[in-house]
């Protein structure tokens, strides 16, 4: 997984050692944890030398402060490093549903086409009502002998649980109806969804939306 998603970052510009461990770390909060210089440069090394990525010298200018001399490196995305990336993007095997891997795919959603989208939302859907169900389990076979905070982790852990299938179900209703994520905001309104980034191009001489005037009040 982290070879997709170093590579979906290079195809948005280069970027050294530093820039690419921030935006990691930035954007993939499930693997933060992993992300250290002694997971990533020989991740990036690898890929070099499949031939996914490239090297370039930076310049002085381009070079973090606090840095070691590897922050002198740039690197590029190949023609076959962007070949790769697609690939990864249409993959939908079962290491896709679990945290580390729906979180990154997840992530590139706007880049995977609609029905890549879906398989995957289906099989994470279908990953969380099975541990939400052994959740369930556990607290009716046991849940009289747990102490009082084991049972509420496990509580917590079960509506955790019912609150991603919600979640996931919202998502593959739009998916489904061809239209993106509805944006929430932080007083936690909801703005009306706009439609799923599907690849298609309008048809040519079609007119784009009028934009809404403000209202003006008459003297």
């Amino acid at each position: 997984m982290l070879d997709l998603a170093i590579l979906g970052l290079l195809q948005e510009a280069p970027m050294h050692g530093y820039e690419l461990r921030k935006e990691l770390a930035t954007k993939l909060g499930t693997l933060r944890a992993a992300i250290s210089y002694g997971t990533l440069y020989p991740t990036l090394k690898r890929l070099k030398l499949a031939g996914w990525i490239s090297e370039a010298a930076a310049s002085n200018d381009a070079v973090p402060p606090m840095t070691s001399k590897r922050g002198r490196v740039v690197y590029k995305i190949t023609a076959e490093g962007k070949e790769r990336f697609a690939e990864l993007l249409t993959q939908t095997g079962p290491e896709t549903y679990d945290d580390a891997g729906f979180g990154v795919h997840f992530t590139f959603f706007s880049r995977t086409d609609r029905a890549t989208r879906l398989r995957i939302l289906e099989g994470r859907r279908r990953r969380i009502e099975e541990r939400r169900e052994s959740l369930r389990e556990i607290l009716t076979r046991v849940g009289d002998r747990l102490d009082a905070y084991t049972l509420e982790l496990q509580r917590h852990g079960l509506e955790a649980c019912e609150r991603e299938v919600r979640w996931l179900e919202e998502l593959i209703t739009n998916e489904r109806s061809g239209r993106a994520p509805a944006f929430r905001n932080r007083a936690g309104l909801t703005a009306a969804p706009s439609p799923a980034p599907t690849g298609d191009t309008p048809p040519a001489g079609t007119a784009p939306p009028e934009t809404p005037r403000p209202h003006q009040d008459r003297p």
